[in-house]
């Protein structure tokens, strides 16, 4: 019986803890919301912006590693033409990068 006593709250001692458990989560939240989830966001509208700024001609890298130059283009798809006349239609979420040279950045 001495055990249950002892293991019971005290008067006013539970109001303080809840008060920093919620600053504790609000600070766990602002932190992968700087660290984690912004971050991704960027991430996510210059990849937009990258495939929505494809044109005809352009030197481009796929996701699979082959480099090849636009040939055609469709709202979801580009025609991509790898040389000795080889074109293969890829959805243009496959295109990872352009070759730019680095003066034209």
């Amino acid at each position: 019986m001495f055990y249950l006593l002892a293991m019971a709250p005290t008067d006013g001692s539970g109001g303080g803890s809840m008060v920093s458990t919620l600053i504790m989560f609000g600070a766990i939240f602002a932190i992968f919301y700087f660290m984690i989830i912004r971050p991704q966001q960027k991430k996510a509208k210059e990849r937009e912006a990258l495939l929505s700024s494809l044109e005809k001609g352009d030197k481009v890298i796929t996701s699979g590693g082959m480099h090849g130059s636009i040939a055609g283009l469709d709202d979801k798809t580009c025609l991509i033409d790898f040389g000795n006349n080889v074109k293969v239609k890829f959805e243009r979420s496959a295109v990872a990068s352009i070759d730019r040279p680095k003066n034209e950045k």
